[in-house]
């Protein structure tokens, strides 16, 4: 008799327990797959993780999401995350202190509840206004796409775009969303946002801002979600070698290897290169790779005594060194502590961090005078945050020349730049892929 082939369930290894690795364990959960998870760190999420300090709960980097996040929103509900308990959902409210107000109507559809916003905005001149109305329906004509990416400085030029809007909205979107400077800045990838965020639904814009940190919000969930289907997530497990032969992958973590038939590779870009460098097939994924350079983002937190709190729980400032300061008191009830994030390079990264805290203090003194001497400080910077959002910018694709390998990160291909939900949906799109092509 001629003997059956019997199709085995793949053994699945994900490298790296950020949001893209915990994304794409919780999707294959979905799907009653197991898997095992190997994170170098002693707890999970990466960039997006919580820390505790003098008895505050802290994270990593403060991190806001969007109503138009569809793909980490659906992970976290199918994780059992109770979306109203967990973030603060606020109708789109950007405030630069003492210069500009833009609110979008919470009762008028995409996109007039932005254009509305616009034509009753704080700080604009009529012209400006008009001017800013004019740009927005030229976008949604284009589907907001354009022919040939370009600096998004260059862009805003070409269409006339007054200065204080750059200053005041423009700009502070782009380094909120791209973590990159404007004059290198992708319009393609910035427009991709735009059009997610204020062109599809109202609800789109809204501002989703945690409650909780961000362990408690996503990495938690999703880790549970995936043990709920059996798999392993093993902490404090670098992975030091990853190897292919005709039968698959080898691991190796520590002393140990184990045998897969799949790899999922979820660390940052930097770290990626170097663990398949000596696989031949992987050369031109390791090229791609080395050719990304990045960008820092510093996150200042400062406690203050009493209960001291800001007009709104986001407020952006210009002219300065702290771009957006986010009251936790507001959000999750830790009072007086602010957050104050600085994106992308900038005369910051050559302060000490002491210099860099007492700066920010001062400023948000002069911006608030209610605020009195905080009582202290702590300054998380990732010098490496993100990739460089550049034009015509070359990132890796989700799959490989290597059959049963892939990437997954906020940094591999897609529409988006290096979010959480970029990184969520490169994690989704990884875990299908191997689904569709066990």
């Amino acid at each position: 008799m001629e003997s059956v082939g019997i199709q085995l369930k793949p053994r699945v290894a994900i490298v790296g327990g950020g949001c893209a690795g915990l994304a794409a364990a919780a999707e294959l959960a979905e799907s009653g797959l197991p898997v095992t998870l190997y994170e170098a760190s002693r707890q999970l999420g990466g960039r997006a993780r919580g820390l505790n300090w003098k008895g505050c709960r802290l994270d990593n980097g403060q991190h806001i999401l969007l109503g138009a996040y569809d793909e980490t929103l659906r992970m976290l509900v199918s994780a059992g995350v109770h979306l109203e308990n967990a973030l603060q959902r606020l109708p789109l409210r950007l405030i630069q202190q003492g210069q500009f107000e833009l609110r979008a109507s919470k009762r008028l559809p995409a996109p007039l509840h932005i254009l509305s916003g616009l034509l009753r905005s704080h700080g604009l001149s009529v012209q400006e206004r008009i001017s800013a109305l004019q740009f927005m329906a030229r976008l949604r004509l284009s589907g907001f796409r354009i022919a040939e990416d370009e600096p998004l400085d260059r862009f805003l030029a070409r269409h006339r775009q007054p200065r204080s809007l750059i200053q005041w909205l423009w700009e502070p979107l782009c380094l909120a969303a791209l973590n990159t400077p404007m004059s290198i800045a992708s319009t393609r990838v910035f427009l991709n946002v735009l059009r997610d965020s204020f062109s599809r639904s109202r609800a789109d814009s809204d501002l989703l801002l945690p409650r909780t940190d961000l362990s408690t919000l996503l990495a938690e969930p999703l880790a549970e979600r995936a043990r709920k289907a059996g798999s392993s997530i093993l902490l404090n497990s670098a992975v030091t070698a990853i190897t292919h032969n005709h039968q698959g992958f080898c691991v190796r973590c520590g002393e140990e290897s184990a045998a897969f038939s799949h790899v999922i590779l979820a660390t940052s870009a930097f770290r990626a290169g170097d663990l398949i460098r000596d696989i031949p097939l992987l050369t031109d994924t390791v090229s791609v790779l080395d050719g990304l350079d990045y960008q820092p983002i510093y996150t200042v937190y400062l406690q203050y005594p009493g209960n001291p709190a800001l007009p709104f729980p986001m407020i952006g400032m210009t002219g300065g060194l702290v771009q957006w300061a986010i009251d936790r008191g507001s959000l999750d009830g830790q009072q007086g502590l602010i957050s104050v994030v600085i994106s992308a390079s900038g005369p910051h990264q050559d302060l000490t961090q002491q210099a860099l805290a007492e700066q920010v203090a001062k400023e948000l003194h002069n911006a608030f005078p209610q605020l009195a001497e905080p009582l202290w400080h702590k300054v998380i910077a990732e010098k490496r945050a993100t990739f460089s959002c550049r034009p015509g910018m070359l990132r890796p694709e989700q799959t490989t020349a290597l059959k049963g390998f892939y990437l997954a990160g906020d940094y591999t291909a897609g529409e988006y730049p290096a979010t959480i939900e970029g990184a969520v949906r490169s994690g989704v799109k990884c875990a299908r892929l191997l689904l569709e092509n066990p």
